[in-house]
């Protein structure tokens, strides 16, 4: 990633404290409970591209590379960054020594192989990277070859991703699907998990932190704290009452229009400025959706700028943006973007619904309450849709439930979600044919084939255009706008930094 990119993310991705004070000298010990959006559908990282299992899991389980406090690429694992071959296509990558999973073995070449042969089998984002896999190897104890078929650049940003994950597992655990044993190699380990009450992690004794200073997601990761408890809290209201009473040391994704509610209780307010982008998901696979016509007729119809209205309550929360990237971001581009209307175009969907011969089917559309501005992006996109002339169907279930049901085609027509602004394009689900939503034709592969094959980064700035081209073009999925996040911590609660993904190593509470 270019030095002009990190610069560019660190600069859009800032988190701004509300109220601060001045941190005091790091103490250990104690435990906080975090307060989620609900119980996790997994804990195995491989298995889910949910934010909530990474989030979780990153404190157990760890990749070869990860990013720093400016979204630059990093060793964790590994030793070093790779040796790439002039052609583009070898990676050798030497690994860390003395690194201990919790079970007390030893980490070597063979757990990596044979744990990355798991992800490229069953998780999105390594079939994703299966495709241009030609060999995986181990030369000795400590170091991995990998052979492409043709350069691929997003390969290291993909072994650092936290969701769908690269994690590195004991060799004799990577037969297992799903997952039965939990063992790692990060800094805490799975104590217990109640479902429905909380996942109970505990200081790793055994940890083998990198050297040097704490870095972002890199760097020394050092446990303070003797445990983290993460507690599912389905209802955002609750949520808020335990924020506002200081129940919860950390609590994620609360409703913005919380904030003066926040501000005057006894936690601490933080904003993630710009945090991501909702997205409704198309099913191409099967079903209404699997139409383009149809997918043109909901793009026409649905209006941004009262669905992030209803959902945000104010523009202080939201921006109404098509590109998929925002203005400041290296990846910025209008490419695509004129088919996408703040306030829709009735008339111009109700004419690709006659033109698509629509039978009055309903479009099934799949939600969840957990994230509060979810389902109310919901309940406006079906006004809009039925006064187009859909027929449409909420179907609101828990966000566990939801992350299930979407990898089943015969469910769903539309769900919905979010996601960060991620550093690397090619990271973004919709790009592996296996995400949720099956988008792969040939206008696809040629434009992302192209953007991932290229290693010059501006020439990939140009290509990246070509992909939003194609996103339009054929509407997997459609791009609601832009988003700030809401959480609340303890003032006591030291040194997290606010992140789409939040950690708790180098977290301590203030005696």
């Amino acid at each position: 990633m270019s030095k002009q990119l990190r610069t560019l993310l660190l600069a859009c991705l800032t988190a701004v404290a509300i109220s601060s004070g001045a941190l005091a000298a790091p103490s250990k010990g104690g435990v906080i409970d975090v307060a989620t959006i609900g119980e996790p559908p997994t804990l195995d990282p491989m298995a889910s591209s949910a934010d909530l299992v990474g989030t979780i899991s990153q404190h157990i389980f760890e990749t070869l590379y990860t990013f720093d406090g400016q979204w630059g690429l990093v060793p964790l694992l590994a030793q070093s960054m790779p040796t790439i071959s002039p052609d583009g296509k070898t990676y050798l990558i030497a690994l860390r020594h003395g690194v201990k999973f919790h079970d007390g073995s030893e980490m070597t070449a063979r757990d990596v192989v044979a744990s990355l042969e798991r992800w490229m089998r069953i998780a999105n984002r390594g079939r994703q990277t299966a495709s241009v896999v030609a060999d995986l190897s181990a030369p000795d104890d400590f170091s991995l070859k990998i052979v492409l078929k043709q350069p691929f650049a997003p390969l290291i940003a993909l072994l650092a991703l936290n969701n769908s994950a690269a994690v590195i597992l004991p060799a004799r655990l990577t037969t297992q699907d799903p997952l039965s044993e939990f063992i790692g190699t990060g800094p805490y380990r799975l104590q217990a998990h109640v479902p429905d009450q909380y996942i109970q992690l505990a200081r790793f004794d055994g940890y083998a932190s990198r050297s040097g200073e704490p870095n972002g997601y890199g760097g020394a990761r050092r446990q303070y704290l003797d445990e983290i408890r993460f507690v599912p809290v389905p209802d955002a209201n609750t949520r808020v009452e335990g924020a506002v009473s200081g129940q919860f040391a950390y609590v994620d994704s609360l409703p913005v229009q919380s904030l003066a509610r926040i501000q005057q209780g006894k936690s601490e307010a933080v904003i993630l400025k710009p945090f991501g982008w909702p997205v409704f998901m198309m099913n191409l696979r099967q079903g209404e959706m699997a139409n383009l016509t149809l997918r043109r007729a909901v793009q026409a119809a649905l209006a941004p700028q009262d669905m992030l209205m209803a959902a945000f309550g104010t523009t202080d929360f939201f921006t109404v943006d098509g590109a998929m990237y925002p203005p400041g971001f290296v990846w910025h581009t209008t490419a695509g973007t004129e088919v996408y209307k703040p306030m829709g175009d009735t008339a111009k969907a109700s004419a690709l619904l006659k033109q698509a011969g629509y039978d009055g089917k309903p479009i099934r559309i799949l939600t969840s309450r957990q994230y509060e501005f979810h389902y109310k992006m919901a309940q406006v996109a079906q006004a809009y849709l039925e006064a187009a002339g859909f027929k449409v169907q909420l179907d609101v279930v828990e966000w566990a439930t939801l992350t299930q049901n979407r990898a089943d085609p015969a469910k769903w027509d539309i769900f919905i979600t979010h996601s960060p602004f991620l550093p690397e394009p090619s990271l973004t689900g919709m790009l592996s044919d296996d995400s949720p939503g099956w988008w792969s034709s040939e206008t696809k592969h040629a434009a992302v084939n192209a953007f991932n094959r290229e290693s010059d980064p501006q020439k990939r700035i140009a290509l990246w255009a070509g992909v939003q081209q194609a996103i339009y073009n054929e509407v997997p999925s459609f791009k609601v706008g832009d988003f700030n996040s809401l959480i609340a911590q303890s003032p006591k609660l030291k040194a997290v930094v606010p992140s789409p993904w939040p950690y708790f190593w180098n977290a301590y509470l203030e005696k």
